[in-house]
């Protein structure tokens, strides 16, 4: 990671190599005080120098934010994600934090014209992304795995290095003989389990798990492919806020339990009790992704100003003491929580109607949104394991070598993106939000 700043007041200059900078000043001094301490004499001399009007007190605010220390007696350590120190050319603050290109670990892609409409927003961004299969007709065998990535890459935009990976729906009739298929292939690396009925396009999904499903699930683990699971039972007397905590323990528990080795991928976690599930299970074996709105958005956010359609998905948004144990998983450094935007892009007339589908398009800001909740929990350092390492490690993949730069700048969603058919609303349309992602050229 790189913090970059532009030239500034030499007052300024003198307070971030004070108070900021881990070789300077107090900083450099065996640590003997604690970041309260340099923060208590930071804010002294700010106000000083702000009264004497050596610089607005904007500016001072800003130091406060960017500079000095958010989290007592938590050291600088220049090793970390590749922080360096700041250099000092030109007025204002200007932060760019370098990654790993991070990978999307469960993507809706859709086809036909919708494919072509937003596949570029996760190609510019992402290295590879774990393809979901909910289709019409779902992909549910090897070749229709195989045609739908040809789609896919038939729909990049020129000169991308986007590579899908493609997974199978599983079904009551899936054999064992495709999970071999699947592996062989080379292209598919998961199996996804949609419970019949329980979000987008699932209505062929699975009604029996442990009994016609058993011979394939074996089959994944002697073929080391994993099981995508959207963890949520469809029993229509189980209130929807509870549906993943009782999906835990009538279903993930007891498989668990059963096929130990079985490769599990907890997809887009919403409550505490899936936190607290995936960190019970063995490292390696049972990992979870998680999204940007679940860690940026309470179920508050569905109802406030009105009916919210673009902020409905299934899993639905959970309260906000669930919202914090997610975000706090996730910032911890833990290896078994990784990016999985779950972007699921519906044409504008079908998010807002009667009968609204679930789905939130937030590939155009996922990874703002991302950095946005890491910079507030204190924890930029751990970003990059989150969005660029822990997902290609629980998969045996290769990590990606190619860097991106996320610009600590201003910029403005766009209200939405117009296709041949329609519109899509994208997640935070209209707002303005503060990581700008920017590949190299």
């Amino acid at each position: 990671m790189n913090l970059k700043h532009e030239r500034f007041d030499p007052a300024v200059a003198q307070m971030i190599k004070t108070f900021a900078l881990p070789s300077r000043g107090l900083r450099n001094k065996q640590q003997t005080k604690t970041d309260d301490t340099y923060r208590t004499t930071a804010d002294i001399h700010l106000q000083i120098l702000s009264s004497n009007g050596r610089f607005d007190p904007a500016v001072a605010q800003m130091i406060k934010t960017f500079a000095l220390p958010n989290r007592p007696s938590r050291l600088y350590n220049p090793n970390i994600g590749g922080f360096k120190r700041f250099k000092g050319y030109g007025y204002g603050v200007r932060m760019e934090l370098s990654i790993s290109q991070p990978d999307d670990w469960h993507l809706h892609l859709r086809d036909g014209e919708l494919l072509e409409a937003v596949v570029s927003h996760s190609a510019k961004q992402f290295g590879r992304a774990i393809i979901m299969p909910n289709l019409r007709p779902p992909v549910t065998s090897t070749a229709a795995a195989v045609a739908y990535r040809d789609s896919i890459l038939k729909a990049l935009p020129g000169n991308t290095d986007f590579t899908p990976l493609m997974t199978l729906y599983l079904t009551d009739k899936t054999s064992p003989h495709e999970i071999k298929l699947a592996r062989e292939s080379g292209i598919v690396y998961g199996v996804k389990l949609y419970p019949a009925g329980a979000t987008t396009n699932s209505q062929d999904g699975v009604t029996d798990l442990f009994g016609k499903c058993l011979p394939v699930l074996e089959e994944m683990v002697n073929q080391d492919m994993p099981l995508l699971v959207h963890g949520e039972v469809t029993d229509p007397e189980i209130d929807i806020f509870d549906r993943e905590k009782v999906f835990i323990d009538r279903i993930l528990k007891p498989l668990i339990q059963k096929l130990p080795k079985l490769k599990v991928v907890m997809e887009h976690v919403t409550t505490m009790d899936a936190v607290k599930f995936v960190e019970s299970c063995e490292e390696g074996c049972v990992a979870a992704t998680v999204t940007p709105q679940h860690l940026l958005l309470n179920r508050n956010s569905l109802f406030q100003g009105g009916l919210q359609p673009h902020n409905y998905c299934l899993p639905v948004l959970k309260r906000e003491t669930h919202r914090q144990a997610i975000v706090a998983a996730v910032t911890s450094g833990s290896k078994r929580f990784f990016l999985g935007t779950d972007s699921a892009p519906h044409d504008r007339q079908r998010k807002e109607c009667a009968c609204g589908c679930a789905g939130v398009f937030n590939s155009p800001v996922a990874l703002s949104i991302y950095a946005k909740v890491f910079e507030e929990a204190d924890a930029l350092d751990k970003l990059e394991a989150f969005t660029s390492f822990n997902g290609p490690d629980f998969y045996n993949l290769t990590r990606n070598t190619r860097k991106i730069t996320l610009k600590k700048t201003t910029w403005k969603v766009p209200e939405s993106y117009s296709y041949s058919s329609g519109s899509i609303v994208p997640m935070s349309a209209g707002e303005s939000l503060e990581w700008l992602p920017c590949l190299p050229s």
